[in-house]
């Protein structure tokens, strides 16, 4: 009797983990990458830069997710997720361990709502209809700019912790809901400044919609900074998949209050394809467009294509090949630089 008790009680726990699961996961990517008119980290140079590169196709990263099933159709869960400087060894953000999610929440037949660290809505958005398949993120005129992940300006707008982008805020809560073909998103960051209620905060709604081949994809998100000045951003975009051959393309648009009486416009304009040309091997050619208009100082911008081409040697390990042009237009890389840019990677990535 005393054998079966203690058996049934450590079996008990067993039964009770058996609700949850827990997943370890990640990327890890580097690439040998050679490039003229960029730096390292892809910013204008005047030079030529070599370098051991992480994340050209895809964000080197570690990861936890978690759910639990609470009865009745209710779960938990969370996700934390830190981005990794493989090259290095180190984390992508100094300054925020899980820089790129931190977040636990509820979920149910009508939705889930998490809270904590995560991506806009406008991230959410173009992740199904960017032209290169959100690759190179670091480089990528989607991410980088219509996703303000690097808006540029100079100025925190939300709770992002920083004064170059807004990719990720801290304080959300962000509401998902799929009904059908049709995926709702609403988020908003509370600012927590003291004696500001609503400075620091953002607030916004997005939407996507799949029927058969197609995709439909869209956002707007506002962001207010400690002062009150605005960046406000929109994204609509769409995908179709054609037997081997994904198409896809996008347009974003965001407006910054950089002062008082000035303000700057970015506008990106994409498309792009890839093809399996082959079980093992992907191709995919992306390009992109921004224009830059600003009070006070003269319209810039540049023109930039993308190529990946991945061999796949199983589901998890790729080899892949990576090359890329940029015109920039109207000095808007500054005058002691280079007025083209064009690089090439050669990498391979293991998501585990």
């Amino acid at each position: 009797m005393k054998k079966r008790l203690i058996t049934t009680a450590l079996l008990c726990p067993i039964a009770a983990w058996a609700q949850s699961s827990v997943t370890i996961y990640g990327i890890a990517d580097l690439g040998v990458r050679h490039s003229s008119g960029l730096a390292a980290g892809h910013a204008p140079d005047p030079g030529r830069t070599a370098a051991l590169t992480s994340g050209i196709d895809n964000t080197s990263r570690l990861g936890f997710r978690g759910t639990e099933d609470l009865g009745g159709g209710m779960r938990a869960v969370f996700n934390l997720e830190t981005g990794l400087n493989l090259d290095a060894g180190t984390t992508v953000n100094a300054t925020k361990f899980f820089d790129r999610a931190a977040v636990v929440g509820l979920g149910g037949a009508w939705g889930t709502v998490t809270a904590g660290r995560q991506t806009n809505l406008l991230a959410d958005a173009i992740s199904p209809v960017d032209a290169v398949g959100m690759r190179f993120a670091s480089f990528n005129p989607n991410i980088v700019t219509t996703a303000v992940s690097a808006h540029g300006l100079g100025v925190e707008y939300g709770t992002s912790g920083a004064t170059t982008g807004s990719y990720r805020l801290d304080n959300s809560m962000k509401y998902v809901g799929r009904f059908g073909g049709l995926t709702a998103r609403a988020m908003y960051s509370f600012g927590e400044t003291a004696n500001a209620a609503s400075a620091r905060s953002s607030a916004g709604v997005g939407g996507q919609y799949q029927w058969n081949q197609w995709v439909v994809s869209g956002a707007y998100q506002s962001f207010k900074a400690v002062n009150y000045r605005d960046l406000d951003a929109a994204t609509l975009g769409t995908s179709y998949q054609f037997k081997t051959v994904r198409l896809a393309a996008n347009y974003g648009r965001n407006k910054g209050d950089t002062t008082s009486i000035a303000d700057t416009v970015q506008k990106v304009s994409s498309v792009g394809a890839t093809w399996a040309a082959t079980p093992a091997v992907d191709l995919t050619a992306a390009y992109y467009r921004l224009e830059r208009n600003r009070i006070g100082a003269a319209d810039d911008g540049y023109s930039r294509v993308i190529l990946f081409a991945e061999y796949k040697f199983s589901r998890r390990t790729k080899l892949y090949a990576e090359a890329d042009y940029t015109d920039w237009k109207n000095n808007y890389q500054g005058v002691a630089n280079k007025s083209r840019g064009t690089g090439a990677t050669v990498g391979v990535m293991h998501t585990f």
